[in-house]
């Protein structure tokens, strides 16, 4: 591994997997759904938004960063997209999955958390193979 680190890359690829998160659970795709399986009403929200949205985007830049370093610095762009799908699908995706199976959590649900995490993993990939 190289010891080259783009700390923009890896602020922009947090930023934009924000930005698809917003969009993920927004009225205009999962949010009835989302809520309805997580059975919270749409005018509750989880817990406190700062604790929520500052842990999320902490957790994220920590996920971009060890993906970034383990791309290495200015990889391939069909390559780096390629893992992010692989990544998304394989390690994120497939780790819930087997949690969601042992919680018995339903399928709908592994489905829009699961897709969120595919799409986050493939926007890191497309960020590196482009910054």
């Amino acid at each position: 591994m190289d010891s080259e680190f783009n700390v923009i890359a890896v602020l922009a690829a947090s930023v934009a997997a924000m930005l698809l998160g917003g969009l993920w659970y927004s009225p205009l795709l999962f949010e009835k759904r989302w809520r309805q399986l997580i059975a919270t009403p749409d005018d509750q929200e989880p817990g406190n938004p700062v604790v929520i949205y500052g842990g999320a985007f902490a957790l994220l830049i920590l996920s971009a960063g060890v993906f970034h370093a383990f791309l290495g610095p200015n990889p391939d762009f069909a390559f780096a997209t390629g893992v992010g799908v692989a990544a998304g699908i394989a390690w994120a995706a497939g780790s819930l999955w087997i949690s969601y199976l042992f919680e018995g959590r339903a399928s709908g649900l592994y489905l829009i958390n699961g897709g969120y995490h595919i799409t986050q993993y493939t926007v890191y990939g497309l960020v590196f193979g482009l910054i």
